[in-house]
């Protein structure tokens, strides 16, 4: 590996011109073979090579000498735009089929009741990503590589394992949004199974876009962003829901017993493990000094604010969705048989054709969101896996693999469906469980590692930050364990297959109180202190 570029170019001239650029390539921060590996052994398993970060430069009108780097430089409207675009990228996971399916049964059984929780569980969605990106941004390297290095073997491998079991469940609910979307717009012309097929293609053409650099792919995005922002907001003026029941949603808390599954929902939506991992490495798209303290604080603060900037986008795209339905099916007879599915044509009953049939109009918006997550889902599988696996395969084969690996159960799971649109429930439920199981193995490793000075430095989280941070992370697995004691309950039959359940149930348990307990920080500290007065009171 060549040597960095300030140990190459010492002359006067050199400097003076690596003295106009903001911010310069990191440094190499490991030792690890996956940082300081030879390129003619693979392509190294950086998040992103020197060439495709994007650099960030200084005003000519700032002054170089006796420029203080360990101060945040000024507030500047050009450098939040270079720094814009990871955040949208990872607000993708909120707009996902997945969560578009929630918030239309949630408006179809809870009405404008439960938006208040839609807005509090996107800010706590927020603070989960902001840590990650934190991690990113002051280490240099993403959450993936840091447990690979944190953690014993066997526990990392546990881990990546419940990642990609994570990253297979959501694509399957994301290709599966896109293929109802695609049988949608060609009129039932093309089956799911066509739809499954023609979403898979996407990790080629992620790979195309690659190529025109990060921008270009941040650039799709937005448009795509833009599109279902657009789609559901039309719905929106066409449904024209109820002004003063919108606000009272937002404003006054309400839960009642009926409508509890659906919170669970709304809230378990909203953190989904490989976005964890996805927006760490995103943040490295951008060149940082990580020797220069006040240029580590200023991307953190662009990237707070582009992150706020864009969940608060993607929230309003789920507050249409929701407020659609509650206006259209609060009530009604259809409400408890909505579904990802069925709802166009409910839809496009209820409110007629109009200018641009509303049919058409949902279909465009889930397609677009169905498209960008799956990209966004080949794209985070690439860092799971290169991350865990320490692998230096090119990029266009780790997509490859990645997308492969949830290709074939989604097609199997579309020409089930194709037979049978009532499995869909079931398979939306199992999916869902399958994703609340995966959360602690993505929380506990971020808020453990991120509360740790040996890792983080300076920018360690202090200790009031990592409480809200716990709390959040706690109350989010206790409703998500809600959810799992709900379904095990209803579902699981038989005294063999209530063993295993058993069984894995503590394991599961198990491996979670090692991981609280490895990790550094207060709450680690308390919990082994409280794990040692237990064995001291059992000894007496």
């Amino acid at each position: 590996m060549s040597s960095p570029p300030h140990q190459e170019n010492t002359s006067p001239d050199s400097k003076d011109e690596e003295s106009r650029h903001l911010l310069t390539a990191p440094l190499p921060q490991s030792t690890s073979p996956l940082i300081n590996g030879d390129a003619d052994d693979g392509e190294e398993e950086f998040a992103y090579g020197s060439g495709e970060k994007i650099h960030v430069v200084e005003f000519d009108s700032v002054p170089i000498d006796g420029v203080d780097y360990s101060t945040v430089p000024p507030f500047s409207w050009k450098k939040l735009w270079q720094f814009t675009g990871p955040g949208f990228l990872m607000s993708i996971a909120f707009l996902d089929p997945g969560n578009l399916e929630g918030d239309l049964q949630a408006g179809a059984i809870a009405g404008y009741s439960l938006l208040w929780l839609l807005l509090w569980a996107t800010v706590m969605g927020l603070m989960i990503q902001l840590l990650s990106a934190r991690i990113g941004v002051a280490t240099g390297r993403h959450l993936a590589e840091l447990c690979r290095e944190e953690y014993p073997r066997w526990a990392g491998l546990l881990l990546w394992f419940m990642a990609e079991v994570a990253l297979i469940g959501a694509d399957i609910q994301e290709v599966i949004g896109s293929a109802i979307a695609i049988k949608i717009l060609s009129r039932g012309v093309l089956p799911l199974w066509a739809g499954v097929l023609i979403t898979a293609s996407d990790c080629f053409l992620l790979l195309v876009l690659e190529n025109y650099g990060i921008r270009k792919l941040e650039a799709v995005f937005a448009v795509l962003i833009s599109t279902m922002a657009l789609s559901f907001a039309w719905m929106f003026g066409d449904a024209k829901p109820n002004g003063k029941e919108l606000l009272a949603g937002l404003l006054i808390p309400k839960l009642s017993s009926r409508t509890v599954r659906q919170a669970v929902g709304v809230v378990g939506c909203v953190i989904m493990p490989h976005n964890v991992f996805l927006h760490s490495a995103l943040v490295q798209s951008r060149e940082i000094d990580l020797k220069k303290k006040g240029h580590v604080q200023e991307a953190l603060n662009y990237y707070s604010i582009e992150s706020s900037f864009a969940l608060l986008i993607s929230f309003m795209i789920n507050l249409f969705v929701t407020t659609v339905f509650a206006k259209g099916f609060y009530g009604s007879e259809q409400a408890g048989s909505l579904g990802l599915v069925n709802a166009g044509q409910f839809l496009q009953d209820k409110y007629g054709g109009g200018l641009f049939p509303i049919l058409y109009i949902w279909g465009i918006g889930l397609l677009a969101a169905g498209q960008s997550s799956t990209i966004t889902g080949t794209y985070a599988g690439q860092f799971i896996m290169g991350g865990f696996l320490d692998l230096r395969l090119k990029k266009w084969l780790r997509a490859l693999i990645t997308r492969s690996c949830a290709i074939m159960p989604t097609i199997i799971v579309a020409l089930i469906f194709n037979r049978s649109e009532s499995s869909l429930d079931v398979l939306n439920e199992w999916l869902n469980v399958l994703q609340s199981i995966q959360i602690p193995f993505a929380l506990i490793p971020l808020l453990t590692l991120v509360s740790k000075e040996d890792i983080m430095g300076t920018f360690k989280i202090g200790p009031t930050l990592e409480r809200v941070a716990w709390t959040i992370a706690v109350l989010v697995m206790v409703i998500n364990g809600y959810l799992l004691l709900d379904f095990f309950v209803s579902e699981v039959n038989g005294l063999l297959f209530a063993f295993l359940v058993c069984a894995g149930t503590a394991g599961y348990i198990a491996f979670i109180l090692y991981l609280i307990s490895h990790g550094g920080g207060n709450v680690a500290n308390w919990f082994n202190l409280l794990r040692t007065k237990g064995y001291d009171y059992a000894g007496q």
